[in-house]
């Protein structure tokens, strides 16, 4: 006879029971310190078994912390690596402050990614494969366009590319009664529950959903354990640097210009058809942040003879962080760059 099923009063106890020991750590996967700058610090993660001569740097979106990519045992894209022989460095952006609403798109993608790029290379002695996860792909692509030595791979997370599709967010961003300089006038920086209220209107039924997935699965503990981390780095944000969000508004979504071949970076081309080393970019077919129609045009851009583009199930996070990327997402990430070793 089979266990009866769990009820709402179940859940809600087992919530009750969980409160005390609070949300599960995060980025606990052990790493050194190896560089800071202003705010920004490189983080490494070596590996004691380590197999794979190219380094991998990871460069999370802007806006969010680094330790998504670190959500805990079994949740963390970085643990998996070390454990399969990689050495991994990962860009910790840190938390912008009131002087920092002038740092640029220049200083952020030209100074303190081509630090990274290289402080990594020297230290390793070899080119380094990128990965940019959201808008941290985006910066890498511009980078690279821009910056190719030392960069032995390109791979572009749920990073968006062509502007023109990026759904609902180009729209908005696209009205003429969108003032970003009004917006930096009154704030300096833009303001993290600003910008998280927007992504909120996305899918405005979004939290009640979770709600009634959590009191279908509380009594989970391994679950509940993802869930929380999950929430708990969703809602730890930080503000965008005030001048850097102009330039990206301004020339990315309603410009296009990486696409259109305009942009640059620190006053050089950063034209995507320059860049010629491997290139795999990865969108998500439920993706409502980044359409895969914003994320795999890169592909068809780039001038690289050793070019793929994988269109997965799943979200712009869930598809990331959840325990089925381990089984689908991260093999396919780790083979691209054992293959290319």
């Amino acid at each position: 006879m089979p266990p009866p099923k769990k009820g709402p009063i179940d859940s809600l106890l087992a919530l009750v029971r969980r409160a005390p020991k609070g949300p599960p750590p995060v980025g606990e996967t052990p790493h050194d310190v190896v560089w800071t700058e202003n705010k920004w610090r490189l983080l490494h993660f070596s590996s004691s078994g380590r197999r794979y001569r190219r380094p991998i740097l990871l460069v999370p979106s802007l806006i969010n912390r680094w330790y998504v990519l670190d959500l805990g045992p079994g949740r963390s894209l970085i643990e998996w690596l070390v454990a399969r022989g990689h050495d991994v460095y990962c860009i910790d952006w840190g938390t912008p402050g009131d002087e920092d609403r002038y740092l640029t798109w220049d200083d952020i993608c030209g100074r303190y990614l081509g630090r990274a790029v290289r402080l990594v290379a020297r230290r390793s002695d070899s080119d380094v494969h990128v990965l940019g996860y959201c808008l941290g792909g985006t910066i890498a692509a511009a980078y690279v366009a821009a910056f190719p030595d030392d960069v032995a791979s390109l791979l572009a997370l749920a990073a968006p590319v062509d502007f023109a599709h990026a759904g609902i967010m180009s729209t908005w961003t696209r009205t003429p009664t969108f003032d970003v300089g009004a917006i930096l006038d009154a704030f300096g920086n833009i303001p993290w529950p600003l910008m998280q209220a927007s992504f909120r209107m996305l899918r405005p039924t979004l939290n009640a959903a979770k709600v009634v997935g959590l009191l279908d699965r509380a009594w989970d503990d391994e679950f509940l354990d993802g869930f929380l981390a999950t929430e708990r780095w969703g809602n730890d944000n930080v503000s965008f640097p005030g001048a850097c969000y102009q330039r990206y508004i301004d020339e990315l979504y309603r410009q296009n210009r990486l696409v259109a071949g305009t942009f640059s970076v620190l006053g050089r081309p950063a034209r995507l058809p320059a860049i010629e080393c491997p290139t795999l970019a990865v969108a998500f077919a439920d993706d409502n942040i980044v359409p895969a129609a914003a994320a795999g045009p890169l592909v068809e851009l780039v001038s690289s003879r050793d070019k793929q583009v994988v269109i997965d199930r799943g979200g712009h996070v869930g598809a990331v962080v959840s325990r089925k990327a381990a089984d689908r997402l991260w093999p396919a990430l780790h083979t691209f760059w054992a293959q290319r070793d």
